[in-house]
């Protein structure tokens, strides 16, 4: 009985050494060495099982998740024993380590003078060491300026990755020599906000930039060109909720100012126009049509251009769409 019992325990685990050696070669749909049926992962019992008929092709699993329940993100961050992930907004990608700069020990308690000045020594030959080339002082200006543009143009973490990327790459390829730093940065963060859809103008990006308007201009045409970008014309419609947001306007107003551009659209009249001044032109004359307040100058001050652009590029509205009441 003894034996018979000792070899069926072989046999099995024979099977299940087969089906092991099944799923570590069939890669993502393992099946069964019995009835070829799917195996999946339990992860209560750590064990891979059959779907079908129940085998059990491997026991005892190694569990590489944390050892810890979270519930909420307050007790992910303080249960977490791992640094956040890599990224490409800061110039070592985030991999080295920061000395705080408030001089207390792990208790609490404020150091010594002694102490204090061998932190500051050790503070300053950190920051000397993370930028020990010129590559790496350059990184750190660019993002640095990338960063604090991103954040007075309110635009989210997505836009200041891919800005990041975009330096990065611009460097890579040695297109910063006869530029500056700052005019290259910006030109970046002017890409990334068109390719997320949320683009900003470049009187918006001058506003907060620390370099004249003709050379970020320049600056983006040569990154499109030399990094072949392939960047579409921006839309007046990508600007509508942005303004109706600001002017606090409803989306009834959004709405109908998007018909009223995808009909100048048709008849072609946003063809070689200020997208901003579009949008802001169809956002008067629908909230004219809904009957809501709102006035030329709050509109073009919120678009940044001037009240005789709005009445124009309104003219021109009407005469597209000529069932709108004067």
């Amino acid at each position: 009985m003894s034996e018979r019992t000792n070899s069926s325990s072989i046999d099995n685990v024979q099977v299940s050494n087969r089906g092991l050696e099944r799923t570590s070669q069939s890669g993502e749909r393992a099946t069964c060495t019995e009835c070829d049926g799917l195996v999946v992962s339990g992860q209560a019992r750590g064990e891979l099982v059959c779907e079908d008929c129940g085998l059990v092709v491997e026991e005892d699993r190694i569990d590489h998740g944390p050892e810890w329940r979270d519930f909420d993100p307050e007790d992910h961050d303080g249960n977490s024993r791992v640094g956040p992930p890599i990224t490409n907004r800061q110039h070592d990608r985030g991999l080295s380590t920061n000395i705080d700069w408030r001089d207390e020990d792990a208790y609490g308690r404020s150091l010594d003078p002694e102490r204090r000045a061998e932190m500051r020594r050790l503070r300053t030959w950190d920051e000397r060491f993370r930028t020990r080339d010129s590559k790496g002082r350059t990184l750190k200006l660019a993002l640095g300026e990338v960063d604090r543009m991103s954040s007075a143009l309110s635009l989210p973490t997505v836009v200041r990755e891919t800005a990041s990327v975009l330096f990065r790459r611009a460097l890579d390829e040695e297109l910063l020599p006869g530029r500056s730093i700052e005019a290259v940065s910006t030109a970046c963060v002017y890409v990334a906000a068109r390719q997320a859809d949320i683009p900003r103008s470049l009187d918006e990006l001058e506003a907060v930039s620390r370099t004249e308007r003709q050379e970020i201009a320049r600056a983006y045409r040569y990154l499109a060109r030399e990094l072949g970008l392939g960047l579409e014309p921006t839309r007046p419609r990508e600007f509508l909720q942005r303004f109706t947001s600001a002017l606090e306007l409803t989306h009834d107003v959004e709405s109908r100012a998007g018909e009223l551009l995808a009909t100048a659209r048709d008849h072609g009249i946003d063809i070689g126009r200020n997208p901003t001044s579009m949008a802001a032109a169809a956002i008067y004359a629908a909230a004219l049509f809904v009957d809501e307040e709102t006035t030329q100058e709050a509109v073009a001050a919120t678009a940044n251009v001037s009240e005789a652009t709005v009445r124009k590029r309104y003219r021109e509205l009407l005469k597209a769409d000529p069932d709108h009441p004067l």
